[in-house]
Parts: structure tokens; C-alpha cells; sequence
């Protein structure tokens, strides 16, 4: 007997329904859980490449009004304030990320509101404490200093609050996927303010020398916190109620401490080239070789941004006890940095003339050093949050001796290769200690937690 039309269509194969459509997107591209983290990290992904293009354009047009030598002493002064300012929120701003869910679950609001709180205010006068003393040293040090960098440094101690400020407020936002208020205030409003207070003073004719630019760098990272901070206390007051607040400092700090020094290691690792190069050559040859580093950046705001995303995701999985769900979470995460980084690699290496030739035709001397430098990145993206993973899941003295070997190798290299190859040698001695740093990474979590993090055998095992 014939079928009608719409008997034919109740026929049809549940292999064309919504249903299986949905079901074959999951299976491709993960579950509800993955397809958030992918959202997230692809917005902060995305702030960051935003930021990148507003930080390449801004540095463009510094080194042009400033000169490479004037150039050189601000890239040189303010790496010491990325430098210090990572470490000094205590790793609190991590710890948030453990804190605060925890404290959301047990309905601990006392607590929630102790911590949300008391982190800020720890890690601002903290870092208080220690602009002053970084304020001091650079005095018993004036002697030995060159005689333009004294008035630079003295000027870096004042950012140094705001920066820990924001470090914290920047975890508090993750742990509520608020990412876009943590990282926008950092990445995009103070680098456009920075940007449009050098035009102003350019346009003024002041003279745009290293201290000009502290000074409106100062200036610039102080009103992106405050105007954050004013931002995240109004999300802050309808997600939880007033009352009173407890404190557990002495268990924040003891959770906390580990990550910070893992955290600090990460970041010495990540300046010192630029460090140790300004020590031996030139504030022209730091120039060019910022600027190669810094064309790079696309490749690292991958990595960055799955890290962003998946560090409290890494600890819901362990505290239930989900190993395979963890395992495969892992797994995706590794193939969300590695693909992406891989291709931004490629992408950047193409076209790396042409960018660095808009700081200055004297910058496209350092394009053979992209080359160097993009082997230790895409080696970090092969295993792609590993550290974060080592952190969460209460590793963080094994991750804490993985990046102090890094260091010592970056180090110990720059201090061999940077006299004879200048440049070239600080882009071996920080690709050679990234390959170390990732090939450590994935022994130690095998070994220590049982889990295979590296690209090649997760792709050939799905």
C-alpha cells in the first residue's frame, strides 16, 4: 500500500533528524561542558588578538615618536613591571578559582564575601609594601644603574598596586566566566588609554622619552582597575547578598603561595631574554628583539586562552572523581591550543617582514629570530594546559621544579650565547628552555598523575 507524504516523511531515517544532528555536532565538537569552554576561550581569544593589534599599533607608533633608543629603556623598564606585578596578588588571583566555586557550592557566603574581599585587599597592600621597597632598592642601586633608567624604574614602583589589583580582579571574574571583565580591562582599556595619552602628548609636543611614557603608563593602568573594580562590584552585588564576612587567610595563603611561585617562575622564564639581552647589548638590539617577540604574541594568546577557561574545569572533574571524563576533557583541551597555535604560527611567520617592518625598516633585522622562537612556543602549545592541570590538582611543587629547570636553563643559556650571537642568542637559550619546560610537562604529569598530555598520541587515539 502506498504511503502518503507525511507517512513517507515519519519514515525518513533518524540519521537526517535534528536529533542525530545534534548528537553528531556533540560527538565532533564535545559536550555542553567543552562547547562552553570553547565559547569562553574563543572570546578571550579574541580580546586578546583585539588587544594585540591595538598593542602592535601602539608600540608602532611609540618606537616611531620616541626612537629606538628611548624605545629600548621603556620596553626594558616596564618589562620589570610585568615582571614583578604577576607575583605580588600571592597567587590569590589563581586561588580564586578554587575558592570561590568551592565556597559557591557549600552556600559558605560568609566566606565567599571574606574572600572576595580580602584577596583584594591583601594583594593591594602587599603590593604597596613592596613598591616602596622596590622604590628603595633602586636608590641603593643608583650607582651602578645607567643614568636613564633611574627616573623609569622610580616610576614603575607606582603601577605596581593597580597591577596586583587587577591580577585579582581578573581571577574573581574567571571564577563567575565574567571573562571578559577580567582580561578587557587589562588588555583593551589600558593599553587604548595608554595609546591615546601618548598622542596627546605628541601632538602637545612633549617630549616622548622613556619618562613620558611611564608616567602616562602609570596613569593609564590606574583608571582601567578603578574603573574595573567599580564594574565588578556591581555584578558582584546582584549575584551575592550583603552580610557579614569570614576569613580564612592563612588557608588562602598556604593554597596560594605554591601557585604564585610557579606562577613568577613562568614569568621570569617568559622576560628573561629581554632582561639579560638589555645587560650585554644595546637598547636598540632590545628593541628589534621586543619587537619579534612581541610579533609573535598571536601564537601564546591561544595558549593563554584555553588556560583562562579550564583551570576550576580541571578541578570539578578530579573532586568527582571523573578520570576519563578529565582525561578526555584534557585531551580536547590540548587539541583546542595546539591546531589553533599551530596555525597562527604559520600565519604570523608569512607575513613577519611586512609587521615588523611598521616599527621601523631597522626591525626587519629580527625576523630570523621569529623563526627561532616559534619552535619553543609551538612545542609549549603541544601539550597545552598541562601546567594549569599540575596546579589545580594539588601538583604545584612538581610544576614549581619544572619551570625553576626551565629558568635555570633560559638563564644559564642567555648568559653563554647572548655575548657571542647578541639576539640570535637569546632566541635559542628561550626556545631551548620552552622545549625543555614542555617536554618535562609531559613526562611528570604521566608519571605523577597518569595522564598522556601531548597532541600526536591524543590525535591518533580518538
Amino acid at each position: 500500500m502506498a504511503l502518503s507524504g507525511s507517512e513517507q516523511a515519519s519514515r525518513v531515517p533518524s540519521r537526517f533528524g535534528v536529533s542525530h544532528l545534534w548528537q553528531r555536532l556533540k560527538a565532533r565538537f564535545g559536550d555542553a561542558e567543552q562547547l562552553l569552554v570553547q565559547r569562553l576561550a574563543g572570546t578571550v581569544f579574541l580580546i586578546r588578538v583585539a588587544a594585540a593589534v591595538l598593542a602592535y599599533g601602539s608600540q608602532v607608533l611609540f618606537a616611531r615618536w620616541m626612537g629606538s633608543f628611548e624605545f629600548g629603556i621603556y620596553v626594558y623598564v616596564w618589562t620589570w613591571v610585568l615582571l614583578i606585578g604577576q607575583a605580588l596578588d600571592l597567587g590569590l588571583a589563581t586561588a580564586a578559582q578554587r575558592f570561590i566555586p568551592e565556597y559557591r557550592e557549600r552556600r559558605a557566603l560568609d566566606f565567599l564575601r571574606g574572600y572576595i574581599a580580602g584577596s583584594r585587599w591583601i594583594a593591594f597592600g602587599i603590593a604597596a609594601c613592596f613598591a616602596v621597597i622596590c622604590a628603595l632598592i633602586v636608590r641603593l642601586l643608583q650607582p651602578w644603574l645607567d643614568d636613564y633608567t633611574v627616573i623609569p624604574l622610580y616610576l614603575a614602583c607606582i603601577s605596581l598596586p593597580a597591577y596586583a589589583l587587577a591580577n585579582v580582579q581578573d581571577g574573581i571574574s574567571r571564577s563567575y566566566d565574567w571573562v571578559g571583565l577580567g582580561i578587557f580591562p587589562t588588555y583593551i582599556a589600558r593599553q587604548l588609554l595608554l595609546t591615546l595619552l601618548m598622542a596627546a602628548a605628541y601632538f602637545a609636543g612633549l617630549p616622548l622619552d622613556a619618562v613620558t611614557a611611564m608616567i602616562l603608563a602609570g596613569a593609564a593602568i590606574w583608571l582601567a582597575v578603578v574603573g574595573q573594580l567599580a564594574i565588578l562590584n556591581r555584578r558582584l552585588a546582584g549575584r551575592i547578598e550583603a552580610g557579614p564576612k569570614a576569613y580564612e587567610v592563612k588557608r588562602w595563603i598556604a593554597a596560594a603561595l605554591p601557585i604564585v611561585m610557579v606562577e613568577g617562575f613562568y614569568l621570569v622564564l617568559t622576560h628573561t631574554d629581554v632582561l639579560v639581552l638589555q645587560q650585554f647589548r644595546s637598547p636598540a638590539e632590545v628593541a628589534v628583539y621586543y619587537a619579534a617577540t612581541k610579533t609573535l604574541a598571536l601564537v601564546a594568546f591561544v595558549a593563554y586562552a584555553v588556560s583562562a577557561t579550564t583551570a576550576h574545569r580541571f578541578t570539578a572533574f578530579h573532586a568527582t572523581g571523573d578520570r576519563a571524563g578529565l582525561a578526555a576533557f584534557l585531551a580536547r583541551s590540548i587539541r583546542l591550543t595546539f591546531w589553533p597555535s599551530l596555525a597562527a604560527t604559520v600565519l604570523v611567520l608569512a607575513f613577519g617582514k611586512p609587521l615588523l617592518r611598521l616599527f621601523g625598516t631597522e626591525f626587519v633585522e629580527g625576523y630570523y629570530l621569529m623563526f627561532i622562537l616559534a619552535i619553543g612556543l609551538v612545542a609549549r602549545a603541544s601539550v597545552g594546559p598541562t601546567g594549569r592541570l599540575l596546579n589545580m590538582l594539588g601538583e604545584q611543587r612538581i610544576c614549581l621544579l619544572v619551570y625553576v629547570s626551565a629558568f635555570v636553563v633560559n638563564f644559564g643559556l642567555c648568559l653563554v650565547l647572548i655575548p657571542p650571537l647578541g639576539t640570535a642568542g637569546a632566541a635559542i637559550a628561550t626556545a631551548t628552555a620552552l622545549v625543555g619546560e614542555s617536554v618535562m610537562l609531559f613526562f611528570l604529569t604521566k608519571r605523577r598523575l597518569g595522564y598522556h598530555a601531548f597532541i600526536w598520541r591524543r590525535a591518533a587515539q580518538r
